[in-house]
């Protein structure tokens, strides 16, 4: 997460239409890039917050599988990502989510009355406020971004569930043999001999 994102002019221009005066956001962000902005959500986009380290597994398996991904920032300070949705996506991504799992992953949908602190147009590695995705355009209105990111946010989580217990279920004694997969002679392995 050290490669710092950089937003677009037009990114800027997209983001700031949603602020009360988005004139004086894209002076304040022109005079200060590394300045955060408070927004509000609902009018052009809403947005999933995630802790950290879930957000950070859900973002390198939609990367890795090329699956659809807008923009997502990061707050460092309270370890939380957050992930750009189309507006109004609320009630299909809860849908989407529930669909996939009975007991959903942690998150916070931010949507129509909520505001959200985002990161300046060019912030720095050292500031609380980062782009792991910055905006570059007025992202397109898909579906598709919001099925993945359902999709992609519970499987991540299950993902996580499974690897902090898997010592659980297939702990090794101090011999090294691990319990389940002995061939019955007490090895696990055939040495060849």
């Amino acid at each position: 997460m050290d490669d710092v994102q950089r937003m677009t002019k037009r990114g800027a221009e997209w983001l700031s239409s949603v602020a009360e005066d988005p004139e004086l956001c894209r002076k304040q962000w022109a005079d200060d890039p590394r300045r955060p902005g408070t927004l509000p959500t609902g009018l052009a986009f809403d947005i999933v917050i995630t802790e950290q380290r879930l957000g950070v597994e859900t973002f390198d398996q939609l990367v890795r599988r090329q699956m659809p991904v807008g923009p997502v920032m990061v707050d460092r300070a309270a370890r939380s990502m957050g992930f750009f949705l189309p507006a109004r996506s609320c009630e299909r991504f809860e849908r989407l989510v529930f669909e996939e799992t009975d007991s959903p992953p942690d998150y916070r949908y931010l949507h129509q009355g909520s505001f959200v602190v985002v990161p300046g147009p060019i912030p720095l590695a050292c500031d609380r406020y980062q782009w792991l995705r910055a905006p570059i355009r007025c992202p397109e209105s898909s579906p598709l971004r919001t099925a993945s990111l359902a999709v992609m946010l519970v499987a991540a989580a299950a993902l996580m569930e499974r690897a902090e217990h898997y010592g659980e279920r297939y702990s090794t004694d101090h011999f090294g043999h691990v319990e389940g997969l002995d061939d019955g002679q007490g090895s696990a392995v055939d040495d060849g001999e």
